[in-house]
């Protein structure tokens, strides 16, 4: 009587929790959990995808009849490349990054039309469409001046695109701008010309300034022969002939200085000669 009270009793026993075991799987499965900066679009077997969003916390479903699907509404990178040609026929490579989050009471429709990748399905399309429109306006050297302006239309394109979709663009900002070889080459070559240029004016100005200066040298040499000119021919001969005894002075000077010299005066004319004695 002992053993089959025993026997029975851990039969009770193992009932029991083998149906708080059904009963806890249960529960479990009629529970799911939206985290933070998560929402929950519940697709029903028999009504289909339900318009209303379910927010943050641990909610109740009915079992294989309820299904909740999990949607990050936080914003998220996204970094997409595009070759695109521009006005001049240039081709130019675009790096394109975005911050982008589903617009939150409209996710049914997301679901319904794009799934849980919405973003990854849409993004890169919308976004090499817009680039490739914008960047067809304006030649290859203007996307380099004209920066802000470009980045300022590919922003305002791409965000109005997305809205098409029910996606919201926090940020659009083109990261990486490069051109092909060829371009790069011809660049390159413009600016070795107008370094060219640049030297060539330099000697053509200094040229220009030498020039200058040789005139207004020679105006000056002139300006002062004619005023020397002048004040001779006011003074007469007297001038002259004041030189000239200045200049016979000087040498009659120089040559008594020296001891090999002799000289005598004769009619207003000096006779030298060497001193045969020295």
């Amino acid at each position: 009587m002992g053993s089959q009270a025993a026997v029975s009793f851990l039969t009770n026993l193992a009932r029991a929790a083998f149906g708080l075991g059904l009963g806890v799987t249960a529960v479990n499965s009629s529970l799911y959990t939206v985290d933070g900066g998560q929402r929950a679009v519940i697709f029903d077997r028999f009504r289909g995808v339900i318009d209303e969003t379910v927010g943050e916390g641990t909610h109740f479903r009915i079992p294989w009849l309820q299904t909740p699907y999990i949607f990050d509404i936080r914003t998220r990178p996204h970094a997409f490349s595009s070759i695109s040609g521009t006005k001049d026929l240039q081709m130019v490579n675009l790096t394109l990054r975005v911050l982008s989050r589903p617009e939150t009471g409209r996710l049914p429709d997301i679901f319904k039309t794009l799934g849980l990748e919405y973003d990854e399905k849409v993004l890169p399309s919308i976004g090499n469409e817009v680039l490739k429109a914008v960047v067809a306006q304006f030649n290859a050297d203007q996307l380099l001046t004209e920066r802000p302006h470009v980045s300022a239309l590919v922003r305002e394109s791409l965000i109005r695109r997305a809205r098409d979709f029910n996606i919201v663009l926090d940020d659009v900002a083109i990261t990486h701008l490069s051109y092909g070889a060829e371009f790069s080459k011809a660049v390159e070559q413009k600016q070795v010309a107008q370094q060219e240029a640049e030297r060539s004016k330099f000697v053509v100005m200094k040229a220009e300034q030498e020039r200058r200066a040789a005139i207004i040298r020679a105006e000056g040499e002139s300006e002062a022969a004619k005023l020397i000119s002048q004040a001779t021919e006011a003074a007469g001969t007297g001038l002259i002939e004041l030189r000239r005894i200045e200049a016979c002075k000087e040498n009659a000077g120089t040559l008594a200085k020296s001891g090999n010299v002799w000289y005598l005066p004769k009619d207003n004319n000096m006779i030298l000669g060497l001193n045969p004695g020295r």
